[in-house]
């Protein structure tokens, strides 16, 4: 076996038992030469295939980085809420409700959803931590004709839970667009992002069974943290 295979084989066993855990940095090049005794285009080559397998992310100043592999499967199609995807794929996570008040439909939400502009709306920003972290932000606004009340508790739980069981509501479909963007500064202050310059943002507009939209969405992940998955069966055109 090549040198640079063992030390490769070597460096992802230690980030794997987490002696390298992840955000942190592996030792300097001029580091590993000395604890391998070996040369600087033989660590070069081993780092190289770290990168390629996803194990570390090199940045200019800083060195070689650890990544973070754990990723949940956050469904892209399916109105399935979080607390339901937290149960079923035993994500240790914990909600923060960061904003809940009530607010007027303004002309960009009306754009967005056709409600009209002065409708009372429920605004709802939450914070999901997992593992200390702030991964996800949610941001919502949902009708207050049809959710007449709104409570942190409820918020801190699950809403659909809240919404179908005591509100009998009946959600049927929702509408959604998945993009890679920029972060902003607000979701900067608000998340764990790690110098990442982009989000993953989950918008999407809720309908209930009579087609009334009731809720829009703003599901903003950090990148590592999740797998957007979907089964898709072939049709002919």
């Amino acid at each position: 076996m090549n040198k640079f295979n063992e030390i490769f084989l070597d460096l992802e066993q230690k980030i794997i038992e987490n002696e390298y855990p992840p955000h942190t940095l592996l030792p300097s090049e001029n580091q590993l030469i000395k604890i391998y005794g070996v040369s600087r285009e033989t660590i070069r080559k081993a780092l190289n295939l770290l990168t390629t397998e996803g194990y570390i992310q090199k940045k200019q100043g800083k060195g070689s980085i650890v990544l973070d592999r754990n990723r949940f499967d956050f469904p892209i199609a399916g109105l399935t809420s979080y607390k339901e995807l937290q149960q079923t794929q035993h994500i240790p996570s914990e909600t923060i409700v960061h904003t809940l008040e009530e607010s007027l439909v303004d002309p960009e939400l009306s754009e967005i959803t056709g409600w009209k502009v002065g409708t009372p709306v429920w605004h709802l920003v939450r914070q999901r931590k997992i593992n200390g972290e702030v991964v996800i932000l949610d941001r919502d606004y949902l009708l207050k004709e049809t959710v007449p009340l709104l409570t942190k508790e409820q918020a801190e739980n699950s809403i659909y839970e809240y919404f179908e069981n005591e509100l009998q509501l009946s959600i049927a479909y929702a509408q959604k667009e998945i993009t890679v963007e920029p972060v902003a500064p607000t979701i900067q202050a608000a998340m764990d992002l790690h110098d990442d310059p982009y989000v993953v943002i989950v918008r999407g507009l809720v309908y209930l069974e009579n087609t009334q939209c009731f809720e829009y969405t703003e599901s903003i992940h950090r990148l590592d943290k999740f797998r957007f998955v979907e089964f898709a069966r072939r049709r002919k055109i």
